[in-house]
């Protein structure tokens, strides 16, 4: 993926690229055997997370945001103190962070990026259909529905679901909402629910934590189903992980461990934030099974 979803699919610079290879190979040089994170890290008794101040339901400056949770679940964990480096979700985020030794995880990244390396990924979802209960619109569960033939559908363009709309004939009436924007100042996932709300459109899709927080938060609330039977497209389901440089492996083998051990724990933040998650076989993950021990 590339931020399956709003969030991360964002169009990154070549120097990015060339930071952290460069941060790898330096680090490579660097690292002491024993496992000895003092080198890996910026600071070993600090977990610096690089986070955008505006980008809820991710993170915000105020620690209001789902990976703002984690992030102070993992530093509990790890007996360290938290703090921030803070950066639009734009442009630049990787090279200006991570890739600039500024912090030292990104806690939502998707695997298969290779611009940073994965952790194990700790949750899986997809882009969703957001609808309002009563429209008649409730059973949709895949975008080659004739129901949805004229509709008007809010959609950010860019992301994955676009080209599965283009397939099925959908664009025509679509209302398009910005891909790049700067998240000081706007949230295209906010102004689609406001036009869904007040039916300036009849249907949204957006990338699924996005569309379970604000249809959660919407009064009344909204019904949102994963898109994960579409026959034509781009996959719309994707894991997430956190993403390190790439020469942090005991880093990383040390997130791993976190994830495995607090799944449970990750799981109720997840669905506390109203994010759908999914199965292996694309199956629903409810409160119940989720905050169970494997």
């Amino acid at each position: 993926m590339t931020y399956a979803g709003q969030k991360r699919w964002l169009v990154v610079s070549i120097a990015a690229i060339f930071a952290v290879l460069f941060g790898r190979d330096v680090a490579y040089a660097q690292i002491k055997e024993g496992g000895d994170l003092s080198i890996e890290l910026v600071d070993p008794k600090v977990l610096r997370v690089c986070a955008d101040p505006h980008n809820l339901p991710f993170s915000n400056d105020k620690g209001e945001g789902f990976e703002n949770k984690l992030a102070e679940l993992f530093a509990e964990k790890l007996n360290k103190k938290l703090d921030y480096m803070y950066f639009p979700q734009a442009t630049g985020f990787v090279r200006m962070t991570l890739g600039a030794h500024r912090c030292d995880v990104i806690m939502g990244f998707p695997q298969g990026d290779d611009l940073v390396q994965g952790s194990n990924p700790y949750y899986r979802t997809a882009y969703a259909l957001v609808v309002k209960k009563g429209s008649g619109l409730e059973e949709v569960t895949t975008l080659e529905d004739e129901r949805l033939k004229a509709k008007h559908i809010g959609i950010v363009a860019g992301t994955p679901p676009a080209t599965n709309m283009a397939v099925n004939g959908l664009m025509a009436n679509a209302k398009p909402y910005h891909l790049m924007v700067d998240t000081r100042l706007e949230s295209s996932a906010e102004v689609m629910i406001a036009d869904l709300t007040s039916g300036k459109i009849d249907a949204g899709i957006l990338w699924g934590p996005m569309a379970g927080f604000y249809a959660k938060k919407a009064n009344p609330p909204l019904q949102v189903t994963p898109l994960v039977k579409e026959k034509a497209g781009p996959r719309l389901a994707f894991r997430i992980g956190m993403g390190v440089r790439a020469a942090d492996q005991n880093w990383k083998r040390q997130l791993n461990r976190l994830i495995q051990e607090n799944q449970p724990a990750i799981n109720k933040i997840l669905i506390d934030f109203g994010v759908p998650l999914l199965d292996e076989n694309d199956r629903p993950i409810g409160a119940e099974t989720a905050t169970k021990a494997p």
